[in-house]
C-alpha cells in the first residue's frame, strides 16, 4: 500500500506533504480514505483539475477509497489561491449547473464498483447549506487564528493590492470544514489538491487537530509548466477543457501532439497510466528518433481516449490524416471537420462565387494571390484533397462538404479552409 507514494514521486507529480514517513506509515496499515475537491468556477474541469483528479485515481487503483467532492457550496464563494482581484459570483442557478456538469466528469475517473475502494461523490452544500451564520463563527470560526490566515500566501498577497473582500477571506475556513466533515461522515485522513491550495488543505489538517485531536495528512502535486516556464493546459484561447463544447476532441489531440519534446516524457508520467519501462522506451525514441513523434502521439492518443473516447479518438485520428490527403474528407462528421478547420488558418464568406486562388490567400493560407496561381502552376494546390490546375478555376456548390466547408491545401503540410455561410 506505499507504493503509490513511490509512483507519485517517480511520476514527479509530488510537490509537498505534511508529513511523508506518517503518512507512509498510516498507507502501510490498510485502506485510508481520501479527497480531493473541485470548485465549478466554470461549466468544466481544465487540465490542470485532471492532473490532480488522475492523483486520486492513482490512489484509488493503489487500493484506496476515492472521494470526490465539487463545491456546491464553495463554488458560490470563490477561491481567493492563486488570483489577484476579486471573483465575479455567480448566481446560485450558474453554480448548481456547473456543479452537474462536474460531477459527470469527476465520476468518469472514479470506479464506483461496491467494495473496499468503491468511490463517493459528495457536494459541500450538503452540509454547509443547513450552517447557520451563528454556528459557523461559533463551531468553526474559533478555531482560525487570524494571524495564521492573514499570513497565507492567498491572503497575503492581496492585502498589499487591491484586498480582500471577508466572503473571499473565509474560503478557507469553508474548505477546511469540508475536511472536517469529510473525516467525521467518511473517516478521511488525507486530502489532495494542487499546490497552490497548500495553504487550505493544511488549514483542513490543523482544525481536524484542534476540533478532534487526530493527525490527518495533506498532499499536493506540482504545478505543471512547460520547458519555457508557462502553465500547461493554456492555449492562445484560453484553458485546455475536459468539455467538447468548450475544447473540441480534434483541438484537444492536436494541442497533445503538439507538445515539446522537452515537455513530452513528464507528460506521459502525469496523464496516462503507462508503465515505467513503456515510459523509458518512449523517451528513448524522443532522444534517437524525434522525428518520428512517436511519444507525442502515444499522449495524444491515451488522454483523448480517456476524457473523450475510443470512438472521438478515432474520429480525430481520421480527420487528421484526411486533411493531409491520407482519408476521405467526405466520409468525416461535420461537427469534427468543423473543428478541424477551426484550427487552420480559414476563410469565411457568404457565399461561393470567388476563384480558388482568392481563397486561398483570404484564408491565409499563401501570402497572396500571386502566391496562389504559383502553387497552382506547379502543381502544389488542393481542394479537398483534389488536385487544381487551372488558375481561374471557381469553387461550385458540388463541392461543398457537408454545404458549408472547403478543404484547402498548398503542398503536403499546409492546410486552410473555407467556411460558406
Amino acid at each position: 500500500m506505499t507504493d503509490i507514494l513511490d509512483e507519485l514521486e517517480w511520476r514527479d507529480v509530488l510537490a509537498q506533504t505534511t508529513d511523508i514517513a506518517a503518512l507512509r506509515e498510516a498507507l502501510s496499515k490498510g485502506p485510508i480514505t481520501v479527497y480531493a475537491g473541485f470548485d465549478p468556477t466554470a461549466p468544466s474541469l481544465h487540465m490542470g483539475n485532471l492532473a490532480t483528479l488522475l492523483i486520486l485515481t492513482r490512489f484509488q487503483q493503489a487500493g484506496h477509497r476515492p472521494i470526490g467532492l465539487v463545491g456546491g457550496a464553495t463554488g458560490l464563494i470563490g477561491d481567493p489561491s492563486g488570483r489577484s482581484t476579486e471573483r465575479v459570483l455567480n448566481t446560485t442557478e450558474v453554480v448548481a449547473e456547473w456543479v452537474s456538469k462536474i460531477r459527470v466528469q469527476v465520476e468518469k475517473f472514479l470506479s464506483f464498483e461496491p467494495g473496499p475502494t468503491a468511490a463517493a461523490l459528495v457536494s459541500n452544500l450538503d452540509w454547509t447549506a443547513e450552517l447557520s451564520a451563528i454556528d459557523f463563527l461559533r463551531d468553526v470560526g474559533k478555531h482560525f487564528p487570524i494571524n495564521r490566515m492573514l499570513a497565507r500566501d492567498s491572503v497575503a498577497s492581496r492585502l498589499g493590492g487591491d484586498g480582500l473582500s471577508y466572503t473571499e477571506f473565509s474560503y478557507q475556513i469553508l474548505q477546511s470544514n469540508d475536511y472536517l466533515e469529510l473525516y467525521r461522515r467518511h473517516g478521511c485522513t488525507l486530502q489532495v489538491g494542487g499546490s497552490d491550495q497548500w495553504g487550505n488543505i493544511t488549514a483542513g489538517v490543523d482544525l481536524i487537530r484542534r476540533v478532534e485531536g487526530a493527525h490527518v495528512h495533506a498532499l499536493t502535486g506540482k504545478l505543471i509548466t512547460k520547458a519555457d516556464g508557462t502553465k500547461f493546459g493554456k492555449t492562445a484561447g484560453g484553458a485546455v477543457w475536459l468539455d467538447p463544447a468548450l475544447t473540441s476532441p480534434y483541438a484537444f489531440y492536436q494541442y497533445w501532439l503538439n507538445a515539446d519534446d522537452r515537455d513530452v516524457v513528464r507528460l506521459l508520467k502525469v496523464f496516462t497510466f503507462r508503465t515505467r519501462e513503456e515510459i523509458d522506451e518512449l523517451e528513448k525514441s524522443v532522444a534517437d528518433r524525434p522525428f518520428a513523434r512517436e511519444a507525442q502521439r502515444t499522449l495524444a492518443e491515451d488522454l483523448t481516449t480517456m476524457v473523450h473516447g475510443a470512438d472521438e479518438l478515432a474520429a480525430v485520428v481520421a480527420a487528421s490524416k484526411a486533411l493531409f490527403g491520407q482519408g476521405s474528407l467526405e466520409e468525416l462528421p461535420a461537427a469534427t471537420l468543423e473543428a478541424a478547420l477551426a484550427e487552420v488558418p480559414k476563410a469565411v464568406v457568404p457565399a461561393l462565387g470567388a476563384p480558388l486562388v482568392d481563397l486561398m490567400a483570404e484564408s491565409g493560407l499563401v501570402e497572396s494571390k500571386s502566391a496562389a496561381r504559383r502553387a497552382v502552376k506547379e502543381g502544389g494546390a488542393y481542394l479537398n484533397n483534389v488536385k487544381i490546375t487551372d488558375e481561374s478555376y471557381v469553387p461550385a456548390a458540388e463541392d461543398l462538404l457537408h454545404g458549408r466547408f472547403l478543404v484547402l491545401r498548398r503542398g503536403k503540410k499546409s492546410v486552410g479552409g473555407v467556411v460558406v455561410g
